[in-house]
């Protein structure tokens, strides 16, 4: 850099000086980027070469759009805790906007628009299905739900990012170059982006979630949280106007069990239930280890990517064995990084032909059975897999085939909110009988 006007070519030869603020612009005309330095005490006798430069791509907007999606996704990984496969793609989601992001705002070569715009549009889609059907495949995320500040902010933020990146590889592809943003531009984008993301990451503590309570005014001092206080809806009624009871508690198997105040819960009833806890909590952590479930006959349906994987042991849904924890006719893993597998609950089957008016009372209202209508499997006659869904009373696609459904429930051997006996969430809720209402379906947690 050569000398500013006006100064000595050398620097005076005792004390310190102070480096000059200065914004010099290179060839707007030829779309170069801009250089910026800094204000800085500089020690005498040191060059201003060694001054610090930054150099802004013409996708910084985009980046800065990119970063701000990528932090409210970020904040959303917590809000999901409890459905490890949707935390999983929030972190996912939130690392790739993130680190594109940080590139966007110094890089804007032809691979960087594409992948910006691939990685946005990808956001973008997602968002726009889990808001209208909900995304299936994805515990947690299979019932749509109302669209929100901080998800409209988030989705906003990545389309805009989007669509920069797509002009910009439009203008390369045409042979014109795009010039990189004005500084004062760029801090009032960046300024209006960290506001946005802000007051997003904050909202989306509150985040309501489909089938939960989404303000202060649907709650009551009785909600259901962790440390065991029960729904002031305990008793929800079915379509035909009879109360059944509903007492979503939290359940920890440390604890001694006691499924206690439940309103028409017989004495007799609330014995079956707490005795099919413990005999389960006492027998099914023989398989602990999946290889150990394999060598006995259980074989995966191929449903880990939900956060949720069932081994099933497809010789002992027709057997003589009914709610027998040892010979449970499915486990449930919960799946984690690494393909790591931890053992949650025993998921207990009938027999194949038989309906959810014909299921045992275990624990009247403390016990909800459900099915499956609307899964599809692949036609193999050793281990059949989940590779697609239909409608509740649908019919699969050849070669794809449906199984008669058939009632099951599950006992869980970790903690759950919900309760012992709760279903999974969403889709893989399955249906329950006609005129009851899924017991504690939050599909994404409250």
């Amino acid at each position: 850099m050569g000398p500013i006007p006006g100064r000595a070519d050398r620097p005076p030869e005792t004390g310190e000086r102070s480096a000059v603020a200065w914004l010099f612009v290179q060839g707007i005309s030829r779309g170069q980027n801009m250089v910026a330095t800094t204000d800085m005490p500089i020690a005498a006798g040191v060059s201003t070469s060694s001054e610090s430069k930054v150099r802004f791509g013409a996708l910084a907007v985009a980046g800065l759009g990119s970063l701000g999606a990528g932090a409210i996704h970020a904040t959303a990984i917590g809000v999901h805790g409890d459905h490890a496969a949707t935390a999983r793609t929030f972190a996912v989601l939130a690392a790739l906007q993130l680190a594109w992001g940080a590139v966007a705002l110094v890089a804007s070569g032809r691979a960087v628009c594409v992948s910006g715009a691939i990685l946005g549009a990808a956001a973008v889609s997602g968002w726009v299905l889990a808001k209208t059907s909900g995304i299936s495949f994805v515990d947690g995320l299979g019932e749509s739900e109302a669209i929100q500040f901080a998800d409209a902010a988030a989705a906003a933020l990545a389309l805009t990012a989007t669509v920069i990146a797509l002009r910009h590889l439009m203008s390369g592809l045409s042979g014109v170059r795009s010039q990189g943003p004005g500084s004062s531009m760029l801090a009032g984008v960046g300024a209006g982006v960290l506001a946005v993301a802000i007051v997003a990451m904050v909202t989306a503590g509150g985040h309501s979630h489909a089938g939960t309570h989404g303000s202060s005014e649907a709650h009551d001092e009785s909600t259901a949280h962790a440390d065991g206080a029960t729904h002031a809806d305990s008793e929800a009624h079915g379509d035909d106007g009879t109360h059944i009871a509903a007492v979503p508690k939290f359940y920890d198997p440390t604890l001694p069990i006691d499924l206690s105040g439940t309103p028409g819960v017989t004495p007799a009833q609330q014995a079956r239930a707490e005795n099919l806890i413990a005999i389960t909590l006492d027998r099914l952590p023989r398989y602990a280890d999946a290889a150990v479930a394999e060598a006995d006959g259980f074989r995966s349906i191929g449903d880990g990517f939900t956060g949720h994987e069932h081994f099933i042991n497809w010789n002992y849904i027709n057997d003589d064995h009914i709610l027998n924890p040892d010979y449970p006719e499915s486990l449930v893993y919960e799946t984690g990084p690494g393909g790591s597998r931890k053992l949650v609950s025993a998921m207990f089957m009938m027999k194949q032909g038989a309906t959810l008016d014909q299921v045992p009372d275990v624990g009247g209202a403390l016990t909800q059975w459900h099915i499956h209508d609307d899964l599809c499997f692949t036609d193999d006659p050793v281990a059949p897999r989940v590779a697609g869904v239909t409608s509740v009373g649908g019919q699969c696609q050849p070669p794809l085939k449906k199984f008669q459904p058939t009632p099951m429930i599950h006992v869980w051997i970790s903690p759950h909110r919900c309760g012992p006996f709760a279903a999974l969430e969403g889709v893989a809720g399955g249906q329950v009988a006609e005129g009851e209402t899924q017991l504690c379906d939050h599909a994404h947690g409250s």
